[in-house]
């Protein structure tokens, strides 16, 4: 918080999120490093040598994890969004300091405060005489063995087909009328619904802007045409009313004319069509006549009429081409959205794709293994496909605020994958077999993932009672990917390594041995 406000960014209602992730992902990493502390003082080294071996055993993946997060973070400053190029920003700042105290000073520290005698015998007596904990992590660690992998990948892969299916109604954008900060029941939301359901008025406006050539605005053949498109939209579903300059040129016109509405007309006579414009309101118009913006009030600022909104706007212009004017999408709040929601639409995908890319490369450059990468990513994609799913059956549509949690679950996911196949691998380097290395596994590694998992997840449930309506849906979909992904990383990961990991190429590359212990 103090590097934010140093460099000029500050809190809103959409980074408020961002001390929230930077505490889970360091409470992620802190763990793993403790816990990898603690197992070597168990093993009889003293606190120096158990936070150099803790240090040496988790800086390959915990940098390797870290970087993968900030690399998810950073992608997110491609997208043409400011407030979600800050979140990106503040995001990657917040793990840059992570790989500082975690990485760096928590090992130190550990090497001076360590663990007391009296912790050290508990965690031993525990490990020796703990039989209930032994036995689940033994069952659990029959998920890499022959007889449930299989069974393990069919359900994934039914997982991936429910995703696929589920995301397929996934829409860009607001699914709910009314202000998109409150829940739809809110008292303003309420009373906004009242006022356009009874007044033709609303507060989701979107603002078409027809420009002409310098003084040639009021030109009949431009008014013409102008007038024509305010019918057109006029008659648009989701449209409730339409303001513009010939609208109120037709008024003048008619005052004129003793109230005849014979005359609210766009008149063919170029110096009474002129006269209306006389006190014309500097709202409808620019000085220089070269600007005419066409004022729509819409129903509601849903993604679907939204779209509807700005295709017929599109529609009439393709098909009404003409010479000195051009009509020019879109102001107002709704013109506004509409644009965001075209940038997510383009953006979703070649974000997803990008983070994907190159949190795989970079599981490769660590680990060296084209298998390490299906091992650690496929568990990781099978959530992202569940969450889209999970967000059109929930009617959360892709939105600023809603785009960030998808790139941040992959971010923070990786973290998991990465650890238990760095524990796997270090076992089997020692020439356990798949199933004995993942028990071993579990008793180390997989009680700080799944603790940590459920942590997370814990912390960032509180949002969902969040009167901030976006706020409530970031906090619901982080805590559904917290929890996937950790069961992903417990789950998938070592039926994925049944089939694709082979023990003897472990073995192969040297058996890992460290420094006698010595007694504490």
């Amino acid at each position: 918080l103090g590097l934010l406000t140093s460099l000029g960014y500050c809190l809103n209602a959409y980074s408020i999120l961002i001390p929230f992730l930077v505490f889970a992902i360091g409470v992620s990493h802190g763990v793993q490093v403790v816990n990898a502390f603690l197992g070597e003082s168990i093993a009889g080294y003293d606190r120096r040598d158990s936070a150099r071996r803790a240090f040496r055993a988790l800086y390959v993946p915990g940098m390797t994890a870290l970087v993968s997060d900030a690399i998810g973070f950073v992608t997110m400053v491609l997208i043409p969004i400011q407030v979600i190029k800050d979140l990106g920003i503040a995001a990657s700042i917040g793990v840059a300091v992570v790989v500082l105290t975690n990485l760096v000073l928590l090992p130190i520290m550990m090497s001076y405060i360590g663990i007391t005698l009296k912790t050290l015998e508990h965690h031993r007596a525990a490990r020796s005489s703990d039989i209930v904990r032994r036995t689940a992590w033994r069952r659990l660690s029959g998920l890499a063995s022959a007889r449930a992998a299989p069974l393990s990948i069919a359900v994934a892969a039914s997982g991936f087909a429910l995703g696929i299916y589920g995301g397929q109604n996934l829409q860009i954008g607001d699914l709910d009328p009314g202000a998109p900060e409150l829940h739809p029941d809110s008292r303003y939301n309420r009373d906004n619904q009242y006022i356009t359901d009874n007044y033709a008025t609303s507060s989701d406006i979107l603002v078409v802007m027809v420009e002409t050539e310098e003084e040639q605005c009021a030109q009949y053949r431009n008014l013409e045409l102008v007038d024509r498109f305010t019918w057109h939209m006029q008659n648009v579903p989701g449209v409730s009313s339409v303001t513009g300059a010939t609208e109120v040129s037709k008024l003048f016109a008619a005052g004129y004319n003793e109230g005849n509405l014979k005359w609210a007309t766009i008149n063919r006579d170029q110096r009474l069509l002129g006269s209306t414009f006389d006190q014309m309101p500097g709202a409808l118009m620019n000085t220089s006549c070269s600007l005419l913006p066409v004022v729509l009030y819409l129903s509601d600022h849903k993604a679907e009429t939204l779209q509807r909104v700005v295709d017929a706007a599109e529609e009439f212009a393709a098909r009404n081409r003409q010479e000195g004017i051009h009509f020019a999408l879109a102001a107002g709040n709704a013109g506004i959205e509409a644009a965001t929601n075209q940038e997510i639409a383009t953006a979703q995908t070649r974000m997803m794709v990008l983070i994907y890319s190159v949190v795989g490369a970079l599981v490769f450059f660590s680990f060296a293994s084209w298998r390490a990468v299906i091992c650690i990513m496929v568990p990781l994609a099978l959530t992202s496909f569940l969450a889209q799913a999970l967000m059109a059956w929930l009617g959360i549509g892709v939105k600023v605020a809603t785009l960030p949690v998808i790139a941040l679950g992959v971010g923070v996911g990786v973290d998991y994958g990465i650890y238990i196949y760095s524990k796997l691998a270090y076992f089997l380097r020692r020439g356990m077999g798949i199933q004995e290395a993942y028990y071993h596994t579990l008793t180390t590694t997989g009680e700080a993932v799944s603790l940590t998992g459920v942590m997370l997840a814990v912390g960032v449930a509180t949002w969902i009672w969040s009167p901030i309506k976006f706020q409530a849906d970031m906090g619901l979909l982080l805590t559904f990917m917290f929890l996937w992904n950790m069961v992903g990383a417990l789950w998938l990961l070592p039926a994925l390594a049944h089939y694709l990991v082979k023990p003897e190429s472990f073995v192969a590359s040297g058996i890992v041995n460290g420094p006698k212990a010595r007694p504490t």
